[in-house]
């Protein structure tokens, strides 16, 4: 597609190779090999960057010249949206800059700190031990993403903002909409002012009648209604879908590389570094975006104020720069510096809950079934392409029974 660094890419590579399910398009290691920061056509004709080295990556998403602002961005793919985008729905943290971000950040990154989510280990451990009974009891054959992968990360976000349950159903198909790159603009809306107007009745309730936990903690804070329902409909849908395809996508990988599997299983003591390893190797939030705000200088090229440069963390993280071996899974790496939870100020706020969700959930579920096994080829497994967060739709598994 692109060989001469004087020309321009066409469109953002998003097709995957036959086979490999797991490995960025193969596009991507040329042009980080041969431009880690390469000029982009996008589809509504403006003409922006697109960057692949996980040094070019990280720069551009630690540098404040560039901004978040959904209302200065151009769509790398294509879209039924016409015209410019509109700013961020109020408490939507990613498409915001400072000084507005940094107010909501601070408001929130207390309530998700090390030590207040590792509070909440045995409570994962809990919810991991009854939907694994439940699988039993159910098995040996099912879909792991409805079954196992959806609900842990679910009831948490749910129990943490104190939304109720039994609405999760409602939730995510929203988040879905929201999450389909294809939406269109009517819909899309729809989404939003649904959840939105959910929310908005909750945190009333709150007021009403204060409740321990974080949306209830909230309401004592200087958060308009409307602030503290976008906050809440933000997180909640990042909750509900990040991990819980991290989960699914992740044993995948892992019943694909029968070595990593084993090696889990048979010492779950490397569940903090199967999951770094995993976040870096799958990177299922594979791209973001920044316009820049004043002409800046980025791997001896020019980005001029206005264009938009189009990060690709999935390249960033498979930089042999940075890690060696890229394209190997092995859980035993020390993958510290991977950008699966993003870099600078819009770092993954809920990172901190993800990674002790992950740590309980994938040794707890390797360990209750050490037989198991895909029951559908390889092939076969529905992927999430076209969508925001990569992942499975289903997983179906089976294993031996004792």
């Amino acid at each position: 597609m692109l060989h001469d660094p004087s020309k321009t890419l066409l469109r953002l590579p998003t097709t995957r190779r036959e086979g490999c399910p797991f490995d960025p398009p193969e596009e991507l290691a040329r042009l980080r090999a041969e431009q880690p920061l390469a000029r982009l056509h996008f589809p509504d004709g403006h003409l922006g960057w697109l960057a692949t080295s996980h040094s070019v990556v990280r720069s551009v998403l630690a540098d404040p010249r560039f901004s978040s602002r959904y209302e200065l961005m151009h769509l790398p793919y294509e879209s039924e949206f016409s015209g410019q985008l509109g700013p961020a729905p109020v408490g939507d943290l990613t498409g915001l800059d400072a000084p507005e971000h940094t107010r909501y950040r601070r408001l929130l990154t207390g309530k998700f700190t090390v030590r207040r989510m590792r509070l909440l280990t045995e409570r994962v451990e809990q919810i991991s031990a009854e939907h694994l009974d439940a699988m039993e009891r159910h098995g040996p054959t099912l879909d792991l993403v409805k079954a196992y992968a959806q609900p842990i990360p679910t009831l948490m976000i749910c129990e943490l903002l104190g939304v109720p349950y039994a609405d999760r159903e409602f939730f995510r198909q929203q988040t879905e909409i929201l999450m389909t790159q294809g939406t269109g603009e009517a819909e899309l809306l729809a989404a939003m002012t649904a959840g939105q107007e959910y929310l908005h009745q909750l945190v009333l309730a709150k007021r009403a009648e204060p409740t321990d936990d974080l949306l209830g903690d909230l309401t004592g804070t200087d958060l308009s209604d409307e602030e503290l329902a976008g906050i809440g409909n933000f997180l909640l849908g990042a909750g509900l879908d990040t991990t819980a395809n991290m989960i699914a996508y992740g044993t995948f990988a892992l019943l694909s590389h029968p070595d990593q599997f084993a090696a889990l299983r048979d010492d779950p003591g490397l569940a903090e570094s199967a999951v770094e390893e995993l976040m870096r190797y799958l990177t299922i939030a594979q791209t973001g975006a920044r316009t820049a705000l004043e002409d800046v200088k980025v791997a001896g090229r020019t980005v001029k104020a206005g264009e938009t440069v189009v990060v690709s963390m999935e390249a960033a993280n498979r930089d042999p720069a940075r890690f060696p071996d890229p394209d190997t899974l092995d859980v035993r790496r020390k993958a510290t510096g991977h950008l699966g939870f993003g870099h600078g100020i819009h770092q993954c706020l809920g990172q901190q809950l993800a990674r002790i969700e992950l740590r309980v959930a994938l040794p707890a579920l390797v360990t209750r079934f050490p037989t198991l096994r895909l029951a559908a080829a390889p092939e076969d497994i529905p992927l999430r392409t076209g969508m925001n967060i990569f992942g499975v739709h289903e997983l179906p598994v089976t294993w031996k029974e004792a």
